[in-house]
């Protein structure tokens, strides 16, 4: 059986697709673009503030879902510009501890609404 996950703390999907899907113990977290909920726009600054957005939107999902990052298994990061994984990889070490998910990062040739990096979770509760 799955669950939607859904929270106002975390933007609104742009398509047709949900914020997270539970299926039995594992939380399956849609792609997190750098979009402020109470504003919908990027956040204010370079590319450091837009990942910290990403990482807050991250957090209220998995929050929803009675979890955090500490159950979090596999990330995937999308970056619009390789050059900024040393930034990307300086923040991510902000919400994640020993012992880390497995990751995968890449450039991707272009992210919904031009932005600079989107990421996406699995998460076991």
């Amino acid at each position: 059986m799955k669950k939607i996950i859904s929270t106002n703390n975390a933007p609104a999907a742009i398509g047709t697709y949900s914020q997270a899907i539970m299926a039995g113990d594992t939380i399956y977290v849609s792609g997190q673009l750098p979009i402020d909920p109470a504003t919908g726009a990027f956040p204010e600054g370079g590319a450091r503030e837009q990942f910290v957005q990403i990482f807050k939107n991250l957090q209220a999902i998995l929050a929803e879902a009675g979890c955090s990052f500490d159950n979090v298994v596999k990330t995937t990061m999308y970056l619009a510009n390789i050059a900024d994984f040393a930034t990307l990889n300086e923040v991510y070490a902000q919400y994640f501890k020993e012992p880390y998910p497995a990751r995968v990062a890449f450039q991707a040739a272009a992210l919904p609404k031009a932005a600079i990096c989107e990421i996406d979770v699995i998460a076991v509760k």
